[in-house]
């Protein structure tokens, strides 16, 4: 793995951290019900910790001497986390975070591998602590899923 490969992966890691800043944002912004407000609070707490992930890939690629994306290199991805029509759709909002999660998970995963491979451990490091965060948001909303009123 080359530290281009490396590279790339925390750009699109970086983007897609981002993206979920502003889905989770949102999303704690419009939904409304009785059952949305755990949801809310919890979303609203992980944009928080999203936007440090963001922070800590773009410190990491400026210290391999690049530069993160600005706003032009931004295309949406996360199509099952948009804002539902109908703002009382908890349940949507948290299969999104889910697929989201399973996402972010796969890239760290990966980054993690690549890293490794290249034997840079600063980035294996910024991978592993980043994993631990988004397997922890993953359960999370695993257990929201669970525990949400089925129709």
């Amino acid at each position: 793995m080359t530290t281009d490969e490396i590279t790339d992966l925390l750009t699109e890691a970086y983007i897609d951290e981002l993206e979920t800043v502003m889905n989770y944002l949102t999303n704690a912004i419009v939904l409304d019900g009785v059952h949305a407000e755990e949801v809310k609070v919890s979303l609203e707490e992980d944009v928080q910790e999203e936007l440090g992930h963001a922070q800590m890939l773009g410190e990491r690629l400026k210290q391999l001497d690049q530069s993160p994306p600005g706003s032009e290199a931004f295309e949406a991805n996360q199509h099952s986390l948009q804002p539902p029509a109908d703002t009382t759709d908890v349940q949507s909002v948290i299969e999104g975070v889910i697929e989201a999660e399973d996402d972010a998970i796969e890239t760290y995963r990966a980054l993690h591998e690549a890293a490794s491979e290249a034997n840079d451990p600063v980035t294996e490091d910024v991978a592993v602590t980043i994993l631990s965060d988004e397997e922890a948001h993953h359960t999370e909303f695993r257990g929201f899923h669970k525990e949400f009123p089925q129709d």
